[in-house]
Order: structure tokens, then C-alpha cells, then sequence
């Protein structure tokens, strides 16, 4: 039978949920700095980051970029190049916009409050794309797969990254969801992929694929 007590804390898991996949007003914005300083989450931006080659010209798209912390990274390495972001959450984008301030204003990095079934438009061809945490929620995601494709260059680079936050997540579960990842990068037409592993509790699983050369396929 249910209590009153268990229908209650039903309602603070979903909420806190909710908050987590797409935060908003005050709990949002204490998520946000949650996020951004938590140690686990830092170490996994960074190293995502660091494996994706990023060169000083490139021009890089970052989808759900929460407080911004891999944001600065990627500005800080595509130091002549563009770093394009675009988050769901209005409590994210302030975050991230008050990390990059600077990048900002000198018109390196780009921020948008939007979805990733309805970006923005980015110019150019794009050199490398990074999602963290982020693909599990998208609508469709082969279809927003298939969209990413167009905007990279050919040649140019994807790289997913999952860190499973389910209760009793183990390494197990992380190779599940690497596998899952690159089945969804191989059904939207990328190739050559490959899986790094960082050893946190539980493991962080980081996918890249490729934008074949041949863009007909």
C-alpha cells in the first residue's frame, strides 16, 4: 500500500530528475554549480576534451554544455578558431556565459539557449562536435545524428561521451553504453569508430567517429 510519506519522495526523485536533465530557477542554477564543481564532473569534461584533438583553428560545437566548463576548454585550445555551444537550460547558459565571459566578448565562443533538434545555424562547416552526458536524452538520435553529419566537414569529428548516473551503475554498464553509442554513430553514417575509457567510479566511456570523406553515403 502506498503512503503518503512514499508518494512524497516519489515526487522529490522525479523533480530532482527533471532538474537534472533540464535545470531551471534557483534548484537549476545550484545544480549548475553543482556541476560545475564537482571533481568527478571537471576530470570528465577535461579529459573528454583533451582526447578530441582539438587544433587552434578549428571550429567546435559543444550540445548540452551545462556550466560550461568544457566550453573553456575547447575556447582554450581553439585559440584562432570558433567554439559553438547550445544547451536546453536558461540556468545553464548564464552559468556557462558567466565562466566564458571573456571569450565572449572577444567573439570566440557562442552560446545559444537551444535544443538539439532545433539549432541554431553555425556558418561554415564545423571541424568537431563533443556531447557529455547528453545523447540519452535526445529525441530520434540516429535523426539528430544524421543532422550533426551535415554540419561537419568531411573528415570532421564526433565524439560522445556517456557517464551512466542510473543506481548501481558499474563498469559493466559503461561498456553497454559504449556500444550503444557507437551503434547510433554507425547507424547515422559515421565510421571509424573508437572507445577510450576513463577510470572513474563508475567509468566514463568516450566514443569518436568520423564524417566519412565521401558524403554521398
Amino acid at each position: 500500500m502506498r503512503t503518503a510519506g512514499t508518494s512524497l519522495k516519489q515526487r522529490a526523485i522525479k523533480y530532482l530528475v527533471r532538474q537534472a536533465h533540464h535545470p531551471q530557477g534557483v534548484v537549476g542554477w545550484a545544480n549548475g554549480w553543482m556541476f560545475a564543481h564537482r571533481p568527478s564532473n571537471r576530470q570528465r569534461n577535461l579529459w573528454a576534451v583533451s582526447l578530441l584533438d582539438v587544433r587552434p583553428t578549428d571550429r567546435v560545437l559543444e550540445i548540452g554544455f551545462g556550466p560550461g566548463v568544457a566550453i573553456a576548454a575547447l575556447a582554450g585550445r581553439a585559440k584562432r578558431g570558433h567554439v559553438f555551444g547550445v544547451d536546453h537550460s536558461k540556468a545553464m547558459v548564464r552559468h556557462a556565459a558567466r565562466r566564458n565571459a571573456a571569450a565572449i566578448r572577444a567573439r570566440r565562443v557562442q552560446l545559444t539557449h537551444a535544443s538539439v533538434e532545433r539549432l541554431p545555424s553555425f556558418g561554415d562547416p564545423l571541424d568537431a562536435i563533443l556531447a557529455v552526458n547528453s545523447v540519452g536524452f535526445w529525441p530520434d538520435p540516429v535523426v539528430r545524428l544524421r543532422e550533426l553529419r551535415r554540419l561537419l566537414r568531411p573528415a570532421g569529428r564526433i565524439a560522445l561521451v556517456s557517464q551512466p548516473r542510473c543506481p548501481g551503475a558499474t563498469r559493466d554498464t559503461t561498456v553497454r553504453a559504449a556500444q550503444e553509442l557507437r551503434d547510433l554513430l554507425t547507424e547515422a553514417g559515421f565510421t571509424d569508430t573508437r572507445v577510450n575509457t576513463l577510470d572513474l567510479d563508475p567509468p566514463v566511456a568516450w566514443v569518436l567517429a568520423t564524417n566519412p570523406t565521401d558524403m554521398t553515403s
